[in-house]
């Protein structure tokens, strides 16, 4: 059974529930990590989207979106938007990133300037470039 079958629109799992379906211990570390760091707390919001439905998990801070986590079984996807701002700094750091993110970033055609990459996270490199990623996300001027 899907996600979005097991938790339908009417039915919000708490985050105990999400880290039980993906189960992968990347995925509490990586929600640590962001909280941590950037003193942000996890909202649970339902997504009607024809590409991810379901419920997900995002981080704001000061009203900017760091990143938003959608759960799978045994790994998840993070969707993060590398607008102008970040643009430089990321180009920059992309050698460092695994091959599989540089390859999403060239390929990510932009739209209206922002390149939007959903990295698929089921080990702990891509969870170390998402984690880079978003540290360039949260200190990026508007």
């Amino acid at each position: 059974m899907n996600w979005s079958e097991i938790y339908p629109k009417g039915a919000m799992p708490n985050h105990r529930q999400i880290s039980d379906y993906v189960e992968n211990p990347v995925w509490n570390e990586l929600c640590e990590q962001i909280e941590q760091k950037y003193g942000v707390e996890p909202k649970i919001e339902y997504s009607t989207c024809s590409m991810a439905p379901g419920w997900n998990v995002k981080y704001r801070k000061a009203g900017r979106a760091l990143c938003t986590l959608y759960p799978h079984d045994g790994y998840f996807y993070c969707l993060i938007a590398i607008g102008p701002a970040n643009a430089q700094e990321t180009e920059l750091l992309l050698p460092t990133f695994s091959s599989e993110v540089q390859q999403l970033y060239q390929d990510a055609a932009p739209m209206n300037g922002t390149r939007w990459l959903m990295i698929n996270v089921c080990a702990a490199d891509k969870a170390r470039d998402v984690q880079s990623l978003v540290a360039i996300r949260a200190k990026a001027k508007r």
